[in-house]
């Protein structure tokens, strides 16, 4: 987790912007231009014409995002079933927007959120250790679901310490119905999230780094601080990424209890509330040019990402 936090330190700014792009969240405009664009260069009997078109939009827009926030944030997170669901458009729209974010100088979180065991789990854990020698995926970390226990987290705690690379495993989610699962009562009277916490400081502890944090970091959600503060004193040396701003309902302030007495050891994501900061821009009008509507995009994304930026460091300081 060295170069994450490096990187936070060199911003002065722990949060990452999350980019999931949806039709809803590329301005129209954008996604009819490269349709049509589509429909021009592409070959007639290509039954991709529509997803083609949408994922040349999303690169753009997620460019757009990347080229006005790579000096405010230190990371991005793609979620790659906003891509997955245009085929195997969306996934070469996936590999080019983390190899972009990387060649802006960004840490990539590929938020794939993958689980399995043996043979399955190494296969998916080839997003950090790449084919055959090349990086494929272009990803510094990745999220990874525990539930099938040790066998399908160990192939990625090998990876990422093969690779120089991190985990996030999930533990305390921000969606309303975690607590089915998560906050159930166990025989010693704990609960199941604290259950996987524990695990998952045993899973990293062989891979503390100089900071003080292991690659096998956690997912703990914005909208739960009062567990979030009491895991942050349960994992000391579990680095926290933290989803849930924004939208979602979180905020500085209920993230604050899941940084450490430095200041450190959490990356805070804000998706939506960034990257379709431009919806509330009163100069957005349907009959922008394309390229106008991602200049617009490009500066409330900007601006998000400063006002959250300043946010967190007024509720760290």
């Amino acid at each position: 987790m060295d170069r994450l936090i490096e990187a936070i330190e060199d911003k002065q700014n722990p949060s990452v912007v999350g980019l999931d792009p949806t039709p809803a969240l590329v301005p129209a405009q954008v996604m009819d231009a490269y349709r049509i664009e589509a429909d021009e260069y592409v070959e007639e009997d290509d039954d991709n014409l529509a997803a083609t078109g949408a994922a040349a939009a999303y690169f753009e827009f997620n460019r757009a995002i990347i080229d006005a926030v790579a000096d405010i944030v230190p990371a991005v997170k793609p979620q790659i079933a906003m891509y997955e669901a245009l085929g195997p458009a969306g996934i070469d729209c996936y590999t080019m927007t983390c190899q972009y974010a990387r060649q802006q100088g960004l840490y990539v979180i590929g938020d794939v959120k993958r689980g399995d065991i043996g043979s399955t789990a190494a296969a998916y854990a080839k997003h950090l250790t790449g084919f055959d020698g090349a990086d494929v995926w272009h990803e510094d970390a990745l999220t990874v679901n525990p539930y099938l226990g040790s066998d399908g987290i160990e192939p990625f705690v090998e990876a990422a310490g093969e690779s120089d690379r991190d985990l996030f495993v999930l533990v305390r989610t921000s969606n309303p119905s975690s607590a089915q699962i998560q906050e159930l009562q166990l025989a010693d009277g704990g609960r199941v999230y604290e259950h996987v916490a524990d695990l998952v400081e045993q899973w990293g502890a062989d891979t503390i780094g100089r900071f003080g944090y292991s690659r096998t970091g956690a997912v703990v959600g914005a909208t739960h601080p009062e567990e979030g503060a009491a895991l942050r004193e349960r994992m000391p040396h579990t680095f926290f990424l933290v989803p849930g701003y924004g939208a979602q309902g979180g905020t500085a302030a209920s993230v604050a209890g899941m940084f450490d007495h430095d200041g450190s050891g959490a990356i805070v994501n804000s998706s939506r509330g960034i990257i379709g900061a431009w919806r509330d821009d009163a100069r957005y009008d349907a009959g922008l040019e394309p390229e106008t509507a991602l200049e617009l995009v490009a500066a409330n994304a900007r601006r998000a990402a400063e006002d959250m930026r300043d946010q967190l460091r007024v509720a760290l300081a």
